[in-house]
């Protein structure tokens, strides 16, 4: 979408249930440095085809607070067409465990999770990020089969790209404050050779 559609877009509870279980493309180019890994797409992020979008989710205002974006991306509505082109740019990308858009996270099976790592280990291997990062420790155990991971970087199973796990940026992730998901994030930025403010 672009900026006349920006902050018009609402729907009612009924209409964002419509598109569970549908799909939203990765965000990734050749170019990516840093591919985040979120757990699988909301409904809203969905409805308007861009990661993130729910205004309660802090993942592009850690971003912009860890310097790695030069300003305040707001998806609720949709990526800009300078967004999208701004985030390619700067070598970001954005994936997804698991593909299919649920209501919340816990509404994903172990197997699904497990798939989605598979899915994960292609997507590494076509595109060679330095950093993948991956956000939330919980579908990381489960996805890599590894129930006693910590964040912060792990032995990584792809010769070339560093392997991350940073906190989930959801409002529901009350363990991890704004600060927590900017250093971390930041950390991984300056990993993948991203400059930050």
């Amino acid at each position: 979408m672009d900026n006349a559609a920006q902050d018009k877009v609402r729907f009612t509870r009924d209409e964002l249930k419509r598109f569970s279980g549908m799909t939203l493309p990765d965000l990734i180019s050749d170019r990516v440095r840093l591919l985040f890994v979120g757990i699988n797409p909301g409904l809203r992020t969905v409805a308007v085809q861009a990661h993130f979008a729910p205004r309660g989710n802090r993942f592009w205002l850690a971003l912009f607070r860890a310097g790695i974006t030069d300003h305040l991306i707001d998806a609720s509505s949709g990526f800009t067409t300078a967004d999208r082109k701004y985030l390619l740019e700067r070598g970001i990308g954005i994936t997804s465990l698991v593909d299919r858009a649920t209501a919340s996270a816990d509404q994903l099976t172990v197997d699904e999770l497990v798939e989605g790592g598979q899915k994960l280990d292609r997507t590494v291997q076509e595109f060679s990020p330095r950093v993948v990062a991956v956000l939330g420790i919980t579908a990381y155990r489960a996805a890599f089969g590894d129930r006693h991971a910590r964040g912060g970087k792990q032995v990584s199973p792809y010769p070339a790209t560093e392997l991350w796990v940073v906190p989930n940026p959801s409002g529901r992730n009350a363990h991890a404050s704004l600060p927590d998901l900017a250093d971390a994030y930041g950390e991984v930025a300056r990993a993948a050779g991203i400059a930050t403010r």
